[in-house]
């Protein structure tokens, strides 16, 4: 691929620029230091406790773990985000998980933080540890879990334990993910108790550290169940397992230790088949990625060229663009991202005047909404990618569809469906990057998470929800001001404006992109300067999997 320069108008002087900029680096120094917060898991004291007991908290652990100089790409980290208050929260969910190199493999870790409430399973804990499952089977990622904790939180158990989405769904993914050959290596560097315990014996190594403890129920249990006294070491020891039970693979002395015998274990591991996907040697695109500071507008009113930010996230900002000229609120087009090659499929936040179908008079088509030409040609580069095994990646900031009688009948929801429909069935990988608004329908089609991105990120900038704060606060109060009057009540003009600031400021609350990671709607919130390497990162472990199903769309409304 040869591929097309895009040409770019960025003025670094203007106003715009440094008030988008100003904007972004506010909002990213809340968001860093938020997560700065959040890395500390259950505070000094509690890491204290943990270096008494001669033990390496979770971070540490994957910091000696992981090789030197690389960094570790977490997920989740928000997962649980302003959630358990009533218990003192439950920071990160009680457990790290993300993508790491070691011995040069890409691994996913997963590991408990005994900092917080011992590393006890939180109703989102166990989603967590899903979801990183989850995508260490859809791209085939070996893993290895850091265990380190005193199982389900009991005043929760019945949030944690029976769904289909809850605590066992952890052990049947070990045993789907053994069968289907994705390696999976377990150290137990502290408490693994009760339903927990199956964690690590259903994976293909075994190491556990001195001082840990192994058991289906702990001692006090024990004595209180059978009447039987014992020690914990002679109960569930690394030395009982190791000469005894025969459940351990590796008894190693200390963390070190152990987190030398995992790596020495990862170097060992076999390669599978690649998957099918194209790549050559990456190329930095021509522009810096921190520009897109200022370019980026997260103001609603405000236009900006969407081919601008891709300039600065796709190898030599080289961007072949298909069908520019047609339904162009969506940019489509091929590109190769850390020498991937990629489909790109992005809301155009420019308005855009055109000629009207059928008439030919000129009219004026909003940035960030979707057109029945826009949803057209989408839809079929989609299936264009997938014929052609080329992996999508998904820009949102998008307003959702085009309404009124004009849309109606140029057949937006035949068009709608198209789309939606091909991206529901898409097998290539599909990722997403949430940097604005994504609203309504429009997230659907640009595959939001109920679509199965392998990964989904969003900017700090990323709001998303069935429709917008104003528009949303706007319909809820009418709705509540005509439910007062048939009870006989009448709001004055300030009543009313305060009703409506009080609606707007919760939609507003939870259209926040730390609100969907607390829920694990988004997997990170990352700095869009660094979009490129997240994306490098996601693409990077989605050619692990060489399996790609065959692509079947049922019946397209056409």
């Amino acid at each position: 691929m040869s591929g097309t320069a895009i040409e770019t108008q960025v003025d670094a002087k203007s106003a715009d620029f440094k008030t988008n900029s100003r904007k972004m680096i506010d909002r990213l120094t809340e968001i860093k230091n938020e997560e700065e917060r959040i890395r500390q898991g259950g505070g000094a004291k509690a890491i204290e406790s943990q270096h008494k007991k001669g033990r390496l908290t979770a971070r540490e652990r994957i910091a000696r773990l992981i090789d030197p100089k690389t960094e570790f790409f977490e997920l989740g980290l928000y997962a649980a985000y302003e959630m358990y208050e009533e218990w003192g929260g439950a920071p990160a969910a009680g457990t790290i998980t993300g993508l790491g190199r070691v011995s040069g493999r890409q691994m996913m870790i997963i590991a408990n933080d005994a900092t917080v409430k011992a590393g006890a399973f939180f109703p989102m804990t166990a989603k967590k540890v899903i979801r990183a499952q989850n995508i260490a089977i859809e791209n085939r990622i070996p893993t290895i879990y850091l265990v380190d904790s005193a199982g389900v939180f009991l005043p929760l158990q019945e949030d944690v334990f029976p769904d289909t989405d809850d605590f066992g769904r952890v052990f049947r993914n070990n045993a789907v993910m053994s069968a289907q050959g994705i390696p999976q290596i377990t150290a137990i560097m502290g408490m693994c108790v009760a339903g927990g315990a199956y964690l690590p014996v259903m994976c293909d190594h075994i190491l556990m550290t001195e001082g840990s403890g192994l058991f289906l129920a702990g001692p006090a249990l024990v004595q209180a169940a059978i009447g039987q006294k014992t020690s914990a070491e002679d109960l569930g020891g690394a030395k009982m397992h190791a000469q005894i039970s025969g459940t351990v693979d590796f008894r190693e002395p200390d963390d070190e230790a152990c987190i030398k015998r995992i790596r020495a274990l990862v170097d060992k591991l076999g390669h599978r088949p690649a998957a099918p996907f194209d790549h050559k040697t990456a190329r930095p695109p021509a522009h810096p990625g921190e520009e897109i500071y200022g370019i980026f507008s997260s103001n609603p009113a405000k236009q900006y060229d969407m081919r601008e930010i891709i300039s600065r996230i796709v190898d030599n900002s080289e961007f072949e663009e298909y069908r520019a000229e047609y339904g162009q609120t969506v940019l489509c087009g091929f590109a190769r991202i850390g020498g991937w090659a990629v489909g790109i499929v992005a809301n155009q936040k420019k308005h855009v005047t055109v000629a009207a179908p059928g008439t030919g008079e000129k009219r004026v088509e909003f940035g960030g909404v979707i057109y029945t030409e826009s949803a057209d040609k989408a839809a079929r580069f989609i299936l264009d990618c997938n014929q052609n095994l080329i992996p999508l990646i998904f820009l949102h900031d998008v307003n959702g569809f085009m309404v009124g009688k004009e849309a109606e009948w140029s057949g937006i929801i035949r068009a709608g469906a198209k789309m939606v429909n091909a991206v529901a069935n898409s097998v290539v990988p599909k990722i997403a990057v949430i940097c604005g608004g994504s609203f309504g329908a429009g997230h659907y089609a640009m595959c939001g998470k109920a679509y199965d991105p392998r990964f989904i990120f969003a900017w700090p900038t990323a709001r998303y929800a069935v429709m917008s704060g104003d528009s949303a606060a706007g319909t809820l109060v009418e709705i509540k001001i005509k439910q007062l009057e048939r009870e006989g009540k009448k709001l004055t003009d300030a009543e009313k404006k305060e009703l409506h600031e009080s609606v707007r400021a919760t939609y507003e609350h939870q259209t926040d992109p730390r609100y969907a990671a607390a829920r694990l709607w988004v997997d990170a919130i990352i700095d869009p300067a660094h979009t490129r390497e997240a994306l490098i990162e996601a693409l990077g472990a989605a050619s692990l999997n060489p399996h790609v199903a065959e692509f079947k769309t049922g019946v397209l409304q056409t």
